[in-house]
């Protein structure tokens, strides 16, 4: 094999199949990158056994051929060459090294034979559909802070993606709950995916799939089984097993009988959790909201360190309220927020507690309250 490749191309290319490496594996295949060259394309492949990604990349192939490389070191090497520079990558199959040469720089690194390096099998899809990838992005980025990490209850590590009932019509749902709060995101149901499984995408794969969404004019080409779930675009594949579980009823934990509606600026809110949270212990953090007629009180109490106290101008026209919450969780669920006014609609002090984005229900987050 031997290519020459633009730096820059060389570097997307590999940053994004090295991510996918585990640093710690005792399979030394794993560590590596498979190169295949042919035709004017090179594709980069990496798999930790549970995700795979391809890249495609163009490139002068001057010999066709396959070899791997440790993904990690080819990827450090690659970024620290000049901007600009033309690479070559050439493979030794005599010698097992690959030279890397790019101006004056020269490297050899060593390569394990293509053939023991693992490629995940291939899928019959259930659903095959395309969206584009703001939608997508949306999707994924609203919900992925709600993810368990509780090792315990594996089939909360990750986002449980369905096609959901609303209003007698259906939509694409994306769900992540840890118990203590959830998301909950919809979106038109695209054309392909009305037979498609749900499906629990973990937490891993949302992290390298995140990568895929940035361009705007992107359409992502969505595939989904009972055990896999592919997102392509022309030059990125990322092919991931699911989670082998099945996800809690999430529709009985969100409160439908919650009357009092409190209407704030959500950027105003965030900030204020964040500026009484200060004085707050790291242990618990915890915030309480007083509400009265068109105003709320935000205060810590925390006998070891100090108090805090804000007061907000709201719309807020029922009984007085008083409740307390975890301030981390109310700073993730306020930054969701893309419109000025959250809504929260509460039950009780011991009720989990609604939010929504305006009048936006496509959008909706619940979180429980804690003692203060």
């Amino acid at each position: 094999m031997k290519i020459s490749i633009e730096r820059g191309t060389l570097l997307k290319a590999v940053g994004q199949a090295q991510s996918v490496v585990e640093r710690r594996n005792t399979i030394p295949i794993l560590a590596n990158v498979l190169i295949e060259a042919e035709g004017d394309t090179v594709s980069f492949r990496a798999t930790d056994l549970d995700i795979e990604v391809v890249d495609k990349a163009a490139a002068q192939v001057e010999r066709a051929g396959a070899t791997t490389v440790s993904a990690v070191t080819l990827n450090e090497i690659v970024r620290k060459l000049p901007d600009g520079a033309l690479v070559q990558l050439a493979d030794d199959g005599a010698s097992g090294r690959l030279n890397i040469e790019a101006g004056r720089s020269q490297f050899q690194l060593a390569t394990l034979p293509r053939e023991d390096f693992p490629v995940m099998a291939s899928s019959e899809y259930h659903a095959n559909f395309s969206a584009p990838a703001p939608v997508l992005r949306r999707l994924f980025d609203k919900s992925k802070f709600a993810i368990s990490t509780e090792e315990t209850r594996y089939y909360l590590n990750g986002i449980y993606m369905h096609v959901a009932e609303v209003d007698g019509g259906k939509v694409l749902r994306c769900v992540a709950t840890d118990g203590h709060r959830l998301a909950r995101i919809d979106t038109d149901l695209p054309a392909g995916a009305q037979d498609m499984p749900g499906v629990i995408v973990p937490r891993k794969t949302v992290g390298e799939l995140r990568k895929l969404l940035d361009d705007d004019e992107a359409s992502i080409a969505v595939s989904v089984s009972e055990t896999k779930v592919r997102f392509a675009t022309p030059a990125i594949t990322l092919t991931s097993k699911v989670i082998d579980g099945t996800f809690p009823d999430y529709t009985r934990v969100i409160p439908v009988g919650n009357t009092r509606k409190l209407e704030v600026d959500a950027a105003e809110f965030a900030q204020a959790v964040d500026r009484v949270a200060t004085v707050s212990s790291e242990r618990s953090r915890a915030v309480k909201l007083q509400l009265d007629e068109d105003r709320l009180v935000l205060s810590v109490n925390a006998p070891d360190s100090g108090a805090a106290e804000e007061e907000l101008a709201v719309a807020y026209g029922d009984e007085k309220l008083e409740i307390g919450f975890n301030a981390k969780y109310l700073l993730e669920i306020a930054s969701q927020v893309d419109r000025e006014n959250a809504v929260f609609m509460f039950n009780s002090a011991g009720d989990p507690t609604l939010m929504r984005e305006g009048n936006d229900t496509s959008a909706i987050y619940v979180v429980m309250p804690m003692r203060v």
